[in-house]
């Protein structure tokens, strides 16, 4: 990753810095970190791509949210619902998936999808790039696949998912390895274990384990306090 420069300081909130933009990023960093461009809905093709299980091995990481009937789960930068009709498959007609994106585009090919696939316990959610619209203390689980690099404000986003968990429930981030050249992904879309790790712990969550059998990302699980 580049040195990042800060440049001054966001008005009014010093956890954020203007950094010189990369061309994959935004100029805004987060502890060290510069924030990546959200892919847009336009990208919702490359999401369904019919490979994806295999390269990234999806069924694995399906497993490593250890899902249960009748669970209440969050899927948070939903996108195309790849994931959420997955989820909501694993937690059964008495379980709900609030699949979140703020972009209004993609959660109408979301519900789409959903109608395709019949699935009928998926509740698509319009979040804010500072709240995710859920309700509070009501989520067994918030899971955010290739997403939380691309948060222009992850604070305030994960301290709201943090508060949507009942006591004990879990977070988790799905994030392509950083540092690692065998990821075919550009820099600022992967993140370091030790990163997500730091930022994470700026909030009520203590680590739970780290799942690194996969081709390409890793997953990250952190227990609400």
């Amino acid at each position: 990753m580049a040195l990042l420069v800060p440049l001054l300081v966001f008005a009014g909130d010093d956890r954020y810095a203007t950094v010189q933009p990369s061309p994959d990023g935004i100029g805004k960093a987060y502890m060290g970190r510069e924030i990546a461009k959200v892919m847009g809905y336009y990208g919702a093709s490359w999401l369904e791509r019919p490979e994806r299980k295999d390269e990234e091995k999806t069924d694995r990481v399906l497993a490593a949210l250890e899902l249960k009937p009748g669970m209440k789960v969050a899927d948070v930068g939903a996108g195309s619902g790849y994931y959420s009709s997955r989820i909501a498959e694993r937690v059964g007609p008495q379980g709900t998936v609030y699949a979140v994106d703020i972009q209004p585009e993609m959660l109408d090919f979301l519900r789409m999808q959903m109608k395709q696939r019949r699935v009928t316990n998926v509740t698509p959610v319009l979040g804010t790039e500072t709240d995710p619209k859920l309700p509070a203390g009501a989520l067994d689980l918030a899971v955010m696949v290739d997403v939380y690099h691309e948060l222009e404000y992850p604070y305030e986003m994960l301290a709201a998912i943090v508060k949507a968990l009942k006591p004990g429930g879990r977070v988790v981030f799905v994030e392509f390895r950083g540092n690692d050249p065998s990821v075919p992904i550009k820099v600022l879309h992967t993140m370091t274990e030790a990163q997500v790790r730091k930022e994470a712990e700026a909030q009520p969550l203590q680590w739970a384990k780290t799942v690194k059998d996969l081709p390409w990302q890793q997953v990250i699980v952190f227990r609400k306090r």
